[in-house]
């Protein structure tokens, strides 16, 4: 058993002194055994562990739940809602129960979409709990036994074996060639080779905790024996599980837009009737309950009540189209979220790469080859200076690929035309790049004797047998070490030169493995260290990498000429990462921090840093949520791609969380707003242009709702101030916002993106919903159309026309003045251009629009319902002169807009 030296000794009475608790990786066994006051052989007695039990709670993770009633009510809590509650509970008791009605299905039917769409929300800490071990293996009492995980404690002594998922935090205090695969914590692709030796370094990232084993990664190989260290919440999974119910729900850009401007909507609303309700008391034209209908007809008809429907519907169109392009959004406003994005802090393996180890160059004495293709398909060529190398050109060449496949301990397996591997990736790279050479055709050797891979030597050795009964030692594995085998077998071999070449290779972002091999008496059956050790023919050194995707390198251009930051985050060393960002083409300039940096830095102090880095190396869950509130701290809006259970709190934290949908784990899929069918990065150029999309049409939909909603206020409002005769009857109003909701405002549904849309920048987070020229816009257009179905009933009554003819041609001025403002705002481009016949369904909604226009006004049982009356074809000029009129303004202020815009731009390529 190893033992602490003094230096170790002395590292841990520091950490002592400090008042800090030492760190179990930096204890030696017999530091550990004493605290917990056990021997090896015996473990701790049932009374001890039940104490021990009681005080620390279950080995467990608790999940706080919250109500579906709480959930439900929730969704009323906006301020556009309780106005039209007030509403309803006000014309409920005017006994206008039709009126009071229709506006309490429209608050019902929102707070419904939000519920459902919340209903979806992340069950990650219940998925983390499932992954927790059911039963361990124990030593109590002296006695080895089965117990329930959850009834571990802290000093339980734990044994491992390949199959076990890891129960709580371990110290391992014995190892027999014991790997763990510890990529849902640390992102490593490969199991990690684990040990018993103590650590000085008290600040050891998670990832190079050799002698440590934690909760719910998983035991591939060998066997072991632990002491336990941490359970339940204390564990590092259950850290993460606390962190994760520790981080707030968040609201979407979009949303936070919405509500502010829903916010400021009514306080306008609310405090212009608090005002025409004094007038109108002041001046006492009409009576009291007929103020309070005509005031709450002004408020109904002000609020866009079909804002909530027509933005669902948007945002759900969105998610169909994305769910087209792998990428599944779980909930609505996500969609949107993806095109205001300013960083995406992004997983490296797999989701930048293919998480398929190849080998791209191979050295050997007669020179340096290429070798194309990558993944485990075993299509591709080795090439020299550009020419295909066939076998039998270079013999150590040769000898290298036969080495490679056999030293190994690896399956390749072709399953439904897809190639996968059993075992190491690096391993697997070896037995891919043999058949790419040798097609199908296996090597002709028998094993005879096998030397596993150990990290205490860094080596695999296999001894086989040719058809002619030579035999021969095959070794693959750490440079260094094959280096010296190769000087035992050549005083003249140049480790310094080759020495330098495994740099220039590791600097280039490659793993590299060095290959050799010896022949030897047929009398040698058994392979031992010494036999290997006598020394080796070196063949050569293979330089390995995880492949980039090839789409993502495209993937990120176009997010970099779109103003969106790509930041890599993962488990390599810093300068293993830097390189494969180097060579996606992560940015210009690469600058590396590692977690340990992080750990060293405050809040603050790492909010003013964070965009001076796009490497994140050696990070922990810990670290990259850390990173996501940082950016999110500099006002940037926060995009986060992971796949494994160390990703779910930032993935949780981020505007938007993407997990990976085929690698992904449960718990991270859970934690996620979208996920990759794919797992494909370049999915979410698609996924930003689809958002950008999205938010165009929802900000068009609104520009057109709030200014024809809010002449149908303005109408009554102008009435009332004016002392005369309503135009239009409160189901009058109540029709022009049914019959918009239903069709005309869906238009903006079916509009195709703008060009462009993947040039401009992100939009600012936080910013206005709406700008200056909208305003401006809104109001003008309110009062346009409102003073045009003010001023069409007046004349009309003046020439004495029946009033409810003049009230019917209103209605149809307020319609069809909708109609022709929708042209405007389709497009930023002029109406009288091809842009107007880019979207067919935008005139059969209009079609639609018409038809149901036709049946108020001609209808007999629609004009007893709607008090309208049938009107002559000489009527309908009327509402389609005030059309034409709002057209023409609106076009004007377009065609200013446009020539000052131009304008600015001569100004700036001027300077």
């Amino acid at each position: 058993m190893t033992k602490g030296s003094a230096s170790e000794s002395n590292d841990y009475g520091g950490e002592m002194k400090k008042g800090k608790p030492p760190h179990p990786y930096t204890q030696t066994m017999d530091q550990l055994l004493d605290q917990d006051h056990i021997e090896l052989d015996q473990g701790l007695t049932n009374e001890e562990a039940n104490h021990r039990l009681q005080q620390n709670g279950p080995n467990a993770l608790i999940q706080k739940k919250q109500s579906k009633l709480k959930r439900f009510f929730k969704q009323f809590n906006n301020s556009i809602t309780y106005i039209l509650l007030v509403a309803a509970i006000a014309t409920f008791f005017l006994r206008e129960y039709s009126d009071s009605i229709v506006i309490g299905l429209v608050v019902i039917i929102n707070a419904l979409i939000g519920y459902f769409q919340e209903s979806k929300a992340s069950e990650a800490i219940e998925k983390i709990k499932q992954m927790l071990q059911v039963s361990a293996t124990v030593i109590r009492e002296g006695k080895r036994e089965d117990i329930a995980a959850e009834n571990l404690v802290t000093g339980d002594l734990v044994f491992l074996e390949a199959g076990d998922n890891v129960p709580a935090d371990l110290r391992i205090l014995t190892a027999d060639n014991l790997k763990i695969q510890e990529s849902s914590l640390t992102g490593e692709t490969d199991s990690v080779l684990k040990n018993d030796e103590v650590l000085l370094d008290s600040k050891t990232p998670l990832a190079d905790r050799l002698n440590m084993a934690y909760a719910s990664t998983a035991v591939t190989n060998g066997s072991g024996l632990g002491i336990v260290t941490a359970t339940g919440a204390q564990t590092e999974i259950g850290k993460i599980n606390d962190s994760m119910e520790k981080v707030q729900s968040k609201t979407t850009p979009l949303m936070r837009e919405i509500n502010d401007l829903g916010k400021y909507l009514s306080y306008a609303i609310v405090a212009v009737a608090v005002l025409v309700t004094i007038f109108g008391l002041i001046t006492q034209v009409y009576s009291l309950s007929v103020l309070m209908v005509a005031v709450i007809t002004m408020v109904v008809g002000s609020i866009p009540e079909g804002l909530p429907a027509s933005t669902s519907v948007v945002l759900a169109m969105g998610v169909k189209k994305m769910t087209k392009a792998n990428a599944i959004v779980k909930t609505l406003p996500a969609v949107e979220t993806l095109g205001a994005v300013d960083v995406i802090n992004t997983d490296k393996t797999g989701t930048l790469t293919k998480n398929e180890m190849t080998i791209d160059t191979l050295i050997t004495a007669k020179g340096q080859y290429e070798v194309s293709g990558t993944g485990y398909q075993p299509d591709g060529q080795i090439t020299k200076a550009g020419q295909p190398v066939a076998a039998g050109y270079d013999e150590d060449l040769d000898r290298l690929l036969v080495t490679g496949h056999e030293a190994n301990d690896t399956r390749l397996i072709e399953t439904d035309g897809k190639w996968e591997i059993n075992g190491e990736p690096t391993d697997g790279a070896f037995l891919t790049l043999y058949h790419k050479v040798f097609k199908k055709n296996e090597p002709d050797l028998v094993e005879l004797d096998k030397i596993p891979f150990d990290s205490d030597y860094r080596y695999i050795a296999k001894l086989d047998e040719d058809s002619d009964g030579q035999r021969v030692i095959l070794v693959k594995g750490s440079p260094d070490k094959v280096f010296a085998m190769a000087k035992q077998a050549n005083p003249d071999f140049n480790i310094e030169a080759w020495t330098h070449k495994v740099s220039k290779l590791a600097q280039n972002g490659e793993r590299v493995v060095a290959l050799g091999y010896r022949k030897v008496e047929r009398e040698v059956h058994t392979l031992t260290h010494e036999l290997v050790l006598e020394g080796v023919q070196f063949l050569g050194i293979a330089g390995i990498i995880d492949p980039p995707r090839e789409e993502t390198m495209v993937a990120l251009k176009e997010m970099r000429e779109a103003g969106v930051k790509v930041k890599m985050i993962t488990g390599d060393h810093p300068e293993t990462a830097a390189a494969i960002a180097q060579k996606l083409g992560l940015d210009t300039k690469i600058s590396a921090i590692t977690g340990a940096e992080i750990d060293e830095l405050s809040d603050d102090q790492l909010k003013a840093v964070i965009q001076d880095y796009n490497v994140f190396a050696r990070t922990t869950p810990m670290n990259k949520l850390r990173i996501v509130e940082a950016y999110q701290a500099n006002d940037l809006v926060t995009a986060m791609t992971g796949d494994g259970v160390n990703d779910a709190p930032a993935l949780k934290k981020a505007d938007i969380g993407i997990a990976m949908g085929i690698k992904g784990t449960d718990v991270a899929k859970e934690a996620a707003d979208m996920v990759l069918a794919d797992d494909n990065f370049a999915t979410l150029t698609t996924a930003i242009k689809e958002g950008r999309h999205v938010y165009d049409n929802i900000k068009k939909t609104i520009r057109f709702l709030l200014p024809t909603s809010f002449a149908e206020g303005l109408i009554v409002l102008i009435s009332i101030l004016l002392q005369q005769e309503m135009p239009l009857v409160p189901t009058q109003l109540l029709w022009i916002n049914m019959v918009s909701a239903i069709t005309i405002q869906f238009a903006f549904l079916f509009e195709p993106a703008e060009e462009g849309l993947m040039k401009r920048l992100p939009r600012k987070n936080n910013q206005a919903f709406l700008n200056r020229k909208d305003v401006w816009q809104i109001v003008y257009v309110s009062f346009l159309i409102a003073g045009l179905g003010i001023g069409a009933f007046k004349w009309l009554t003046l020439q004495g026309i029946n009033p409810v003819v003049a009230s019917t041609v209103t209605l149809n001025v307020i319609v069809v003045g909708k109609i022709f403002y929708l042209f405007n705002i389709r497009t930023p481009k002029l109406v009288l251009s091809r842009d107007i016949l880019r979207n067919p369904m935008a005139f059969a909604i209009i079609a639609i629009l018409l038809v149901l226009q036709a049946g108020i006004t001609y209808l007999p049982f629609m004009q007893v319902i709607f008090s309208t009356a049938s009107l002559n074809w000489y009527f309908w000029l009327i509402p389609i002169i005030a059309g034409t009129v709002v057209l023409v303004v609106t076009e004007l202020d377009k065609m200013w807009g446009i020539r000052q815009q131009r304008r600015s731009i001569a100004m700036w390529n001027q300077k």
